[in-house]
């Protein structure tokens, strides 16, 4: 394992326990989509599932074992332990516009036509768009905690890393991975404005965000 891979998994898991922290903290998970949160688990459940099937190394099993486990507490306590504080009124985003494209994707396009594979690489296309229910609430709220953008920046910076991890992979082992790359690169890319907004002003106000100009005339509410 690169120093890149190490970090990138650090950072994913400060991001994880930023989260948690926040919501256990404020007794609240205002401003944090639920429907986030359940893809998410979705893509550790599916892309984890080989744990019964093979060992690569304790730090890879515990790793995948952490990654599952928090975010069912993370959906646990957004739906269940702090439902009250739970904005569902901002978290409308669709989801079934997201996984049920990228559940076919997953079957048309895969590196072997096994159900692990095909599991692995629904995963892997899913947790590229996972966050679009969170870029979409706070686009209707026009700003985020500052918590709440340490956690996306952390997000965003665990998936850069990755991509330099590829780099490093490709020049020094010969590894390539169009798929994952791919759906790494399309992820980052929906962090880039947050990543700018973060460092000039430490939060997020998407008032102040080309990206989200015009978030107030989107179409009417739906939900799931």
């Amino acid at each position: 394992m690169n120093v890149f891979r190490l970090i990138g998994d650090l950072s994913h898991l400060l991001g994880i326990i930023i989260l948690l922290w926040k919501i256990w903290k404020t007794r609240s998970c205002a401003g944090i989509s639920g429907k986030s949160q359940i893809l998410f688990a979705l893509v550790f459940t599916t892309r984890y599932v080989d744990l019964f099937v093979s060992f690569i190394s304790v730090y890879n099993s515990v790793m995948k074992v952490v990654y599952i486990l928090c975010s069912y507490l993370t959906v646990y306590l957004i739906y269940i332990k702090f439902k009250a504080t739970y904005d569902s009124n901002h978290d409308t985003f669709r989801m079934e516009f997201l996984v049920v494209p990228v559940g076919g994707l997953a079957f048309l396009v895969n590196h072997d036509f096994t159900p692990l594979e095909i599991l692995w690489t629904f995963s892997i296309y899913l947790e590229s768009i996972a966050i679009l229910p969170q870029l979409f609430m706070i686009s209707k709220t026009g700003e985020a905690e500052t918590i709440t953008s340490h956690y996306l920046f952390a997000l965003g910076a665990y998936r850069a890393l990755y991509l330099v991890n590829w780099v490093y992979r490709y020049y020094f082992e010969g590894f390539f991975d169009l798929i994952a790359i791919v759906a790494g690169c399309v992820q980052t890319i929906l962090y880039c404005d947050f990543f700018y907004l973060y460092i000039t002003k430490g939060k997020i106000d998407l008032k102040d965000s080309e990206y989200y100009k015009g978030a107030e005339k989107e179409t009417p509410d739906v939900v799931l």
